[in-house]
């Protein structure tokens, strides 16, 4: 498969803060990463990098082959860049399917191909987005991102803050994009073994720099590793 995504020595950081150091890693079209570690490592600025809101101190971002560092977000977005941030900012005063068809681009995700996955979205597809839960927001989130029809997509957090149930919808949603529809992914999360199970790669950071990068089954089913690396023994 074709290299989709490199980054090559990169520091990143906010107003004069350098937060990721000499970042180097890259991924193949088709491929999840699981994006690991502690709480402020640098995982979200990573995320933040790739999309271009970050301030960008040295190294080089690539997509394709064809340079990022240099383009602001919304030509990102064009280049093929699907981003769904913590904050999820959906347009709130929208309803859901405005929230889709104001940003939607050809290819094979559509609203309707959306509404198919997560039917909650599409039995308030006239809701407004404040009259959504949490769970629901993310979802729109989600399909916020995939109507854009990206290369990649870049999840924050996806099931932070979610009920159980919505969390079992949410990553069955991922897995049937990425696993199923072959779309590339960067995923961080604060439960590993839910996108590890998922994922064909994963990276651990810390102190903004790269300690791990290995297949995810092999971390998955290290539980010294994982314990040493995350605080996480099961």
């Amino acid at each position: 498969m074709a290299e989709l995504l490199r980054m090559e020595g990169v520091s990143a950081g906010y107003a004069g803060a350098v937060v990721l150091q000499d970042i180097s890693l890259s991924m193949e079209e088709g491929q999840t990463l699981a994006l690991l570690g502690r709480n402020g490592t640098g995982k979200t600025t990573l995320i933040n990098t790739i999309v271009g809101v970050t301030q960008h101190y040295k190294g080089g971002v690539e997509l394709l082959g064809k340079p990022l560092q240099k383009l602001n977000p919304y030509q990102r977005a064009a280049a093929g860049i699907g981003w769904v941030p913590q904050e999820r900012n959906i347009f709130k005063s929208l309803t859901v399917h405005e929230n889709l068809t104001a940003i939607e681009r050809p290819g094979p995700w559509s609203p309707n191909r959306v509404y198919e996955m997560f039917p909650r979205l599409a039995e308030r597809k006239e809701n407004m987005g404040t009259q959504l839960s949490g769970g629901e927001q993310q979802m729109l989130a989600i399909g916020r991102a995939l109507v854009l029809n990206p290369k990649l997509l870049l999840l924050d957090e996806p099931t932070e803050g979610l009920a159980p149930i919505l969390v079992e919808e949410v990553i069955q949603g991922i897995r049937r994009v990425t696993r199923d529809e072959g779309l590339s992914a960067i995923i961080v999360e604060q439960h590993p073994q839910l996108i590890l199970a998922i994922s064909e790669r994963a990276v651990v950071l810390d102190r903004g720099t790269v300690v791990h990068e290995g297949t995810a089954a092999e971390l998955r089913d290290d539980h010294d590793k994982l314990n040493h690396l995350l605080g996480v023994a099961r």
